[in-house]
């Protein structure tokens, strides 16, 4: 198997590498990380083109491939995987985690102008290459019901999955802060628009009186300044940020921790089932949600027992289903045990391979 990735990076048109038996074929292209927004629209759009150009210069060029996967977001992948598709003849397929700009439509970040239309039209290229298209949810995949229509292609469900991760000591020592001792929500990830992260700030605010919890917020994004302001303005002493630690200290991490949190704005229409739950649910965490009604998520968490869920993002609600799962925690033993099960039977890499590679013999 072969990996392709753009990297702003090196110097070089391609770098080759081999790990655990794969090669990483590494493309130079724009950056896209870190820049502001027309910068990185900028960097994406052109992406392809760039990487197809250096792909043509390195020694895989002539490469012949069974099948050509790859990942949205971003939105701007399609020229590439379709040269790819078109020079091997094979079929094409598409991971999608991030139906965009649709979410970005929900939650009042863009309206239906210019810009709107400019990534719809991408991101409708990019599903026109596709032969089949792997959505998170059933919830999602009546989105796509039209693109279906049209001879040879197919919508299915693939869930998210996750590897075992090394299990490296993590940097971050609950015990040695000033929430020792205390019940630990944690929130590990990217605190950005779409998480709504000021609703789990207003829970901390409520959990002030208890003394017996605390929380934990780990990683980095463009909201986490204005979330850390609040903290100090409001004098949240049950709330403690770090910036982001490796991945493989995550699992260490969660084993000083009583619960997890996923949050997503409650603007958002379509369904998301956050990788950070699927972290939690390996490591044996039960969840704490915050999300957008309707989601698929909470007949999830729901159906196999593995948390509390709020769908309403009213403060009370949210409160109450916190209290819930403390109370829970006390009383499920197996609770922990019924997260792994989760993990197993539906996010392992075993299974998600399975289906992706059955779809594209057919």
């Amino acid at each position: 198997m072969t990996v392709a990735l753009p990297s702003a990076e090196i110097s070089s048109p391609w770098v080759l590498e081999e790990t655990d038996g794969y090669q990483i074929l590494r493309l130079r292209a724009p950056k896209t990380k870190d820049i502001g927004y027309i910068r990185r629209t900028i960097g994406e759009f052109f992406m392809p083109f760039f990487m197809r150009r250096n792909f043509q210069k390195s020694p895989l060029a002539k490469e012949q491939w069974g099948g050509v996967v790859w990942y949205a977001p971003s939105i701007f992948h399609a020229p590439f995987a379709n040269f790819l598709k078109k020079n091997s003849r094979c079929k094409g397929y598409l991971i999608i985690r991030d139906i965009f700009p649709e979410w970005a439509l929900d939650m009042g970040l863009m309206r239906k102008g210019l810009p709107y239309y400019f990534f719809d039209k991408i991101a409708k290229y990019q599903y026109s290459v596709a032969d089949t298209i792997g959505v998170q949810t059933p919830g999602n995949a009546s989105y796509f019901k039209r693109w279906t229509e049209n001879p040879g292609r197919k919508i299915e469900v693939l869930q998210n999955w996750l590897d075992e991760p090394a299990q490296l000591s993590s940097s971050l020592r609950v015990d040695e802060t000033n929430l020792a001792g205390r019940k630990i929500f944690v929130y590990a990830g990217n605190m950005g628009v779409a998480q709504g992260m000021d609703s789990i700030l207003e829970l901390a605010e409520k959990f002030l009186h208890r003394f017996d919890v605390g929380f934990i917020f780990v990683g980095r994004g463009s909201e986490a300044a204005r979330l850390k302001n609040i903290v100090q303005q409001k004098a949240l002493n049950n709330v403690l940020f770090f910036d982001e630690i490796l991945p493989d200290e995550i699992p260490d991490l969660y084993s000083q921790c009583t619960a997890g949190i996923v949050a997503l704005d409650p603007r958002h229409k379509t369904h998301n089932i956050p990788g950070k739950f699927l972290t939690y649910m390996q490591s044996g965490l039960p969840v704490l949600a915050n999300i957008n009604s309707g989601n698929d998520l909470a007949e999830v968490i729901r159906s196999e027992r593995v948390g509390q869920v709020c769908e309403s993002n009213n403060i009370d609600d949210l409160s109450r289903a916190a209290t819930l799962l403390l109370d829970q925690l006390d009383k499920d033993v197996d609770i922990s045990v019924r997260c792994y099960q989760l993990f197993e039977q539906e996010f392992s890499v075993d299974r998600a391979v399975s289906k992706i590679i059955d779809s594209l013999k057919d």
